[in-house]
């Protein structure tokens, strides 16, 4: 049978043409029950009722995504113009108010208050302390972070995001402070980008990491990544520093490699 949607000639089509083939049927009927069951969950969040709101044809979803996509650019048109905003307070020292100090008493790094206090609490709790509600241009040292992981710190604290080569170098370090200073957002961004860029050369790293931050579901899938490419992980010279250093992790491998090994 011709079908009028997927056919690669619909010109030809003989009359009638508004038949389509059992594939694209099925297709736009799982369309439509996914918008309405989207619907439907944002509707019983709110307890709205749905009714008014469900599409019945395809029509109607296309209406839909329209309407969705509006919404779609002007949330980034908000949020450019928030993270612009942020970051320029940032980059100009626009009011700063308290300095950073990154390891080995570095060169600091004017931020604001506000911005911090908001971000985490823990730097809340430091400045509502009595130790540093005096001079406005008192410091915080974090020992843990070098200027540079400081200034990427700092640059998600402001905007929320990160360009991916900053990520991919100093992930390791914006876990721990994120673990430390109890920032969840980026504690999430964090682990997102470990598992979507886990590999042999940084599986052992991540598994590191995710146990002292307690990522569980990543530690979880590092575990198996490990044991499914040991022959590989196992000889490069890294893995001996490793073992050395996480003597716990190294038991947790040796004991999922045995199990791995009964299951076949």
């Amino acid at each position: 049978m011709d079908c009028s949607i997927c056919t690669s000639m619909p010109v030809i089509l003989r009359s009638p043409r508004n038949t389509i083939c059992g594939a694209c049927y099925e297709g736009a009927r799982a369309i439509i029950d996914l918008v309405n069951n989207h619907l439907h969950s944002h509707d019983d969040q709110f307890g709205t009722d749905c009714q008014p709101n469900s599409c019945k044809t395809l029509g109607d979803v296309s209406r839909w995504m329209s309407d969705k996509k509006d919404v779609e650019n002007a949330i980034k048109e908000e949020l450019s113009f928030l993270r612009a905003g942020f970051f320029t307070a940032l980059r100009d020292q626009i009011h700063t108010d308290i300095q950073l100090k990154p390891a080995n008493n570095g060169l600091s790094i004017p931020a604001h208050r506000a911005i911090l206090a908001t971000r985490s609490q823990i730097f809340k709790n430091m400045l509502d302390s009595d130790v540093c509600k005096a001079p406005p241009m008192d410091a915080i040292t974090l020992p843990e972070l070098s200027y540079e992981e400081l200034e990427c710190f700092l640059e998600f604290l402001y905007i929320g995001s990160l360009p991916t080569d900053k990520v991919n170098k100093h992930v390791n370090s914006l876990s721990l402070a994120a673990d430390k200073y109890e920032i969840p957002y980026l504690s999430k961004f964090c682990e997102r980008h470990m598992l979507g860029s886990l590999s042999p050369s940084n599986a052992l790293d991540v598994l590191e990491i995710s146990d002292v931050c307690s990522y569980i579901s990543l530690k979880e899938t590092a575990l198996k990544f490990i044991v499914k490419n040991m022959d590989e992980i196992a000889f490069e010279a890294r893995f001996e520093e490793f073992a050395i250093k996480n003597p716990h992790l190294c038991v947790q491998i040796t004991r999922a490699s045995l199990m791995g090994a009964k299951k076949v």
